[in-house]
């Protein structure tokens, strides 16, 4: 497999170190991704979004919903209770999953909850004041240079 060089792209940029490793980790899943569970990923406001993930046969008690270094790891594993339960069909799958989401710094989870085999996990961007634009004042190079004592005995002969 071919490696991405990203090398011109980075002269140019301050702090995105990190963008090496998600472009390794895409071209790394390429279609041999997992489609378990589904899943969507939704834009229900200017800084608010949604993940929800259709978990039917899951209990809220199957789910494992955890954030550690701005990975948000969704992780699932059903009790099996097939004592004497024998299927003609099985289309329901019930398998263990773990699925994870890589959030930008500035995305927050406000929360989960599962309701009628629907997971939904609630996230906010949140940008703080030092990301916010602002205006930077510019000033000249060249300030006066004051000789402290002689520029008060110019001015006072002066007046």
């Amino acid at each position: 497999m071919r490696s991405i060089d990203l090398t011109p792209l980075l002269r140019t940029t301050i702090g995105f170190d990190q963008i090496n490793r998600l472009f390794d980790t895409v071209a790394g899943n390429g279609s041999g991704e997992a489609t378990y569970p589904p899943y969507n990923i939704e834009k229900s406001g200017e800084d608010n979004y949604r993940i929800s993930m259709a978990l039917a046969g899951f209990s809220e008690s199957d789910l494992d919903v955890t954030l550690q270094d701005g990975v948000l790891t969704i992780a699932g594993k059903a009790q099996q209770d097939e004592e004497g339960r024998n299927f003609l069909y099985r289309g329901i799958a019930q398998r263990a999953f773990e699925r994870r989401f890589r959030l930008a710094d500035t995305i927050r989870v406000k929360g989960a909850t599962f309701e009628n085999g629907m997971l939904h996990v609630d996230l906010v961007r949140e940008v703080p004041e030092h990301m916010k634009p602002r205006k930077i004042e510019i000033s000249t190079g060249s300030q006066p240079k004051v000789i402290e004592g002689k520029s008060d005995a110019k001015t006072k002969s002066a007046a």
